[in-house]
């Protein structure tokens, strides 16, 4: 839900029926239980569901965690949604009205702009066109006996704290809510919103156009540099192409290691030259020029920002900071003789959980009821998106492709636009935004003649984009401004639902594939393994071409075709491996391919970071015939190596610090192993630094509109610098600026971008980049000297969070993690409302790891260390056993505040311990704890 401080006047009401709670505890608690637990599901005994052919089994095991087993596809899935619903209607409930733009009709006019820009994605249009004319049969089919399943339970539970404890907060504020009947596209619809946030490269084309307020482009290519190769692998060794650039393109595997660092130039290409856009971007031509749009593009990103802080981070916050782990083992390489694979995807934390763990087994496996399945799926969603079946498994990380892009679009009527020298017509629909406790509210939607929305309509602040922007001559005149559209592949309907189930019962690498090659957004790395033997890796995804000129990293202009896409890169041509020769295959957002592919994935590849660790642990393991074990694959998913800390920490300890006070912190380096252990004293100490150094880097030269609220620097007046100091103008005075971006949005966030970006750096000690201004405004120069500015600020910093004395230092203390039921907002500013959070939510943790370590527990430099994204879950199957596998998620399986199973694997989570998965019936029968029958 959203980040933001609204809905009051529920919280308001909230604290009335909490205080209910406490005084009927205090009476003897029978009202409070009976309201807390009047929700809780029967899981044991009989329950009556319509529409069954025959009983199906609900074996629980002592985590609350469901297996079912039924007869017939129909039961199965129609038994998921009636137990999915006894577990986490009210998150189902509040998600399907976050992906429908309908939050104001639950919470109240605060979320009428967060609907508005929804609505006018259409995101629930999209999934209604998928059901309607692209999904399967057999799929719309499987949607509705889940849907059948869910509006069972509804129909006992039709609202009130009989449904949710929520429901019985939210009445006290609108008590004429009752929720509504489920539909299929309300699964459907879940899908783009797992899109969204994992689509980040727009927040990036929108922080390139700011910084260019203030930076050249030279400064900003530093900030975003190119993907190492020569250093970090990449996932595959590059293959072949033939038939580039045409309907009939079909890439052709490498021989060799799948793994193998590349250095740009290991594969070819037949049939064509580079398929896709060129890398360089133009800077002069006719009026389409890009550097128009990128001068236009700054006021409208400054804007477009401050919108995108209204939509509810679903998964995490987008960006490049954030990722996934995911590797297979070759039986060659295993303990065990059949291969190992390991999946851990970051995301945000939150209660419930984002994942939900089950089993959905066919009683008798065949062409008729195919499923044997067990795994990871959504709360919403039919079938399993990550796991494993009776004969492969499957993992994801994002692939990271580039798959949105912002156009500026010039406004030159009430109902049109310019586009290739002629006024053109928006189409327009009317949307109404139903409000709990106020009057429905009217928007209008525009649309480009080739589908795109313009984004930038129903904000005040976006009203004005582009009407101060800087432009050259050849740009179309402002009139109004310049507004956003946005083209992107998930406002196309696909068949990524279809995907779901084809993983789910696919028994081969070939099976796998061809399901892979419906999953059209988000774009995912997925490896694979199987019982066989097998391992394998799949690039699917829709993704684009680009005009020639046009690489994606900035918003492009709209009043032109030159900059339209051009297709998309055809299935067969995407990459894949099948057995590599290394005998592994590593993905954790690292490119795909090198330069010598001849499509443009993206630009904005995570750096490699964490698969270049996770590829040195996997070849130290090998070294001298050694082999890997399920144990081994744990260990290396809770691995939390500051790989920066082994380039920065011999630079720290060559500065002298004479003082000490700040020479004993600095000596806590000395010795450090570079792990990030929550009881580590180094590992605080050097994270206070990196922070601080990104800080002092970065802040000064930033815009204030990607800086955070609570940053504030000394800064020249915007134009003074250009102004000669003479007689007249006396020399200009710095100013303190602070930021105007949310801190869990600003940069510079200190992931794996910047820690590459600084590497290059360090290289370059006179750079302008290592200057900074002192307190007094004086400039001070040169990498030495900012390094000991940053170690004792660092100093100061943590002795004013944690005390003067570095004995008691240690990163868990400020590096912690809270779990926080987001839907009741996340407002603490009051005693009440605080009140009211401590009862939903769970933490402080303390935990191991960082952003850019392979136990990825996500901090950001802008706002703080606080954890703010984690691996949501973690997963190691054993293809030799598959009841040795093991999994374990953040919260638990219930999404009931106080069930016993609300946030029962979350401190097991958090020791890296992982809990066992059951999946034969015999290892299934042996661990149930409770066994609930629905008949029909």
């Amino acid at each position: 839900m959203p980040r933001t401080k609204k809905f009051r006047r529920l919280r308001l009401l909230v604290i009335l029926v909490v205080l209910l709670l406490v005084v009927g505890a205090g009476l003897g608690g029978w009202l409070g239980v009976r309201t807390v637990k009047a929700s809780f599901p029967q899981t044991t005994g009989t329950l009556h569901l319509a529409g069954l052919s025959a009983p199906v089994s609900v074996d629980r095991d002592s985590k609350g965690i469901p297996q079912i087993y039924a007869n017939t596809p129909a039961d199965l899935f129609k038994a998921q949604g009636y137990v999915q619903a006894q577990d986490r209607f009210w998150q189902m409930d509040v998600d399907r009205h976050i992906t429908s733009g309908t939050l104001a009709s639950m919470f109240g006019k605060g979320q009428v702009d967060t609907d508005a820009f929804i609505r006018t994605m259409g995101w629930r249009d999209v999934a209604q066109q998928e059901y309607d004319t692209k999904l399967d049969a057999t799929t719309k089919q499987y949607l509705q006996d889940y849907a059948d399943g869910v509006n069972a339970w509804l129909a006992e539970h039709p609202g009130g704290a009989g449904a949710s404890l929520e429901y019985a907060l939210l009445g006290t504020a609108y008590s004429g809510y009752k929720p509504a009947q489920w539909t299929p596209v309300d699964s459907v619809s879940w899908l783009k919103a797992m899109a969204w946030d994992l689509s980040g490269n727009m927040q990036q084309e929108i922080d390139r156009s700011l910084l260019s307020q203030n930076l050249s482009k030279q400064q900003i290519a530093e900030l975003y540099p190119s993907y190492p190769y020569s250093t970090n692998s990449t996932i595959l060794k590059t293959g072949t192409v033939s038939d580039a650039g045409t309907a009939k393109a079909t890439y052709h595997p490498a021989a060799g290691d799948g793994s193998s660092s590349s250095s740009g130039s290991s594969g070819s290409s037949t049939g064509a030259t580079q398929a896709s856009s060129t890398t360089t971007t133009t800077t002069t031509g006719s009026s389409g020029s890009v550097s128009s749009a990128v001068q236009a593009s700054q006021t409208a990103a400054t804007q477009l920002a401050a919108n995108l802080d209204s939509i509810p981070a679903l998964l995490g916050d987008p960006g490049q900071g954030i990722g996934s782990n995911s590797w297979v083992i070759s039986g060659s390489h295993t303990t065990t003789g059949k291969p190992l694979l390991a999946n851990d995807p970051h995301l945000g934390p939150g209660l419930p959980s984002i994942w939900y763990q089950m089993g959905l087994h066919c009683t008798v496996v065949g062409t008729a009821c195919p499923f044997d399945t067990t795994g990871f799926t959504f709360a919403g969603m039919p079938g399993v998106v990550i796991g494993h079946n009776q004969s492969i498994s499957w993992g994801f990380t994002n692939l990271g492709a580039d798959v949105q892009d912002l156009y500026l679009e010039q406004v030159t009527g009430d109902n049109t636009y310019l586009y290739n020298g002629q006024n053109a017509k928006f189409t327009t629909r009317q949307e109404v935004i139903k409000v709990a406790g106020g009057a429905d509210q009217t928007i209008t939607v525009r649309s480009t003649a080739d589908g795109m929305p313009i984004i930038s309509d129903h904000n005040t602040q976006q009203q004005s984009v582009g009407q101060d922007a800087p432009v050259d001559g050849t740009a179309p005149p402002r009139n109004g401004g310049y507004a956003i559209a946005l083209r992107w592949t998930a406002l196309d309907p696909g068949k990524s639902m279809d995907a779901v189930f084809e993983l789910d019962r696919a028994t081969d690498f070939t099976q796998f594939r061809a399901a892979a090659r419906d999953f059209a957004v988000p774009a995912q790395n997925l490896v694979y393994a199987d019982t066989a033997g097998n391992i394998g890796y799949q690039a699917p995804g829709q993704i684009p071409i680009r005009a020639k000129g046009d690489d994606g990293t900035y918003p492009m202009p709209g009043w032109t075709s030159q900059y339209s896409w051009k297709g998309f890169i055809p299935q067969a041509a995407l990459p894949y491996v099948e057995n590599p020769s290394s005998g592994y295959i590593v993905t954790a957002n690292q490119a795909v391919v090198d330069s010598s592919y001849p499509y443009e994935l993206t630009d904005d590849w995570g750096y490699g970071t964490r698969s270049q660790q996770i590829t040195n642990l996997i070849r130290s393991k090998l070294a001298n015939g050694g082999r890997i074990s399920p144990d081994d694959m744990q260990s290396m998913q809770t691995d939390d190596t500051s790989v920066m800390a082994q380039t920065l920490v011999p630079y720290l300890l060559k500065v002298p610090l004479n003082d000490p006070y700040y020479k004993d912190a600095q000596q806590l380096l000395k010795d450090w192993n570079y792990k990030q252990d929550a009881g580590s004293a180094a590992a605080a100490y050097y994270n206070a630094v990196w922070s601080n150094l990104l800080h002092l880097a970065f802040d000064e030269k930033f815009p204030a509109q990607v800086r955070a609220t609570t940053d504030c620097v000394l800064q020249l007046p915007a134009g003074t610098a250009k102004v000669p100091v003479d007689g007249v103008n006396a020399a200009p005075k710095r100013v303190s600026v602070c930021g105007t971006r949310s801190p869990d949005q600003a940069q510079p966030d200190g992931g794996d971008q910047w820690t590459t970006a600084v590497t290059a750096l360090l290289k370059q000690p006179s750079s302008d980049w290592w200057t900074y201004t002192d307190t007094k405004g004086a400039q001070v120069q040169g990498l030495d000297n900012m390094l000991l500015k940053a170690m004792v600020d660092a100093r100061k910093q943590l002795t004013s969070l944690m005390g003067k004395d570095i004995g008691t230092w240690s990163w868990g203390r400020i590096h912690t993690l809270t779990l926080k039921e987001q839907t009741l907002g996340t407002d603490d500013s009051s005693i009440f409302s605080g009140l009211v959070h401590k009862l939903l939510n769970r933490g402080p943790y303390q935990l191991d790891g960082s952003s850019a370590a392979v136990d990825a527990t996500g901090w950001d430099a802008a706002a703080g260390y606080q954890v703010d994204w984690v691996p949501s879950m973690r997963m190691v199957v054993d293809l030799s056993d598959l009841d040795a596998s093991r999994w374990i998620t953040i919260g638990g399986a219930s999404g009931h505040a106080y069930s016993a199973h609300y946030n029962d694997q979350t401190q097991l989570w958090a020791e890296g311990q992982l809990l066992t998965w059951p999946f034969g019936k015999a290892a299934v029968t042996a661990a149930t704890v409770d066994k609930l029958t629905l008949t029909p």
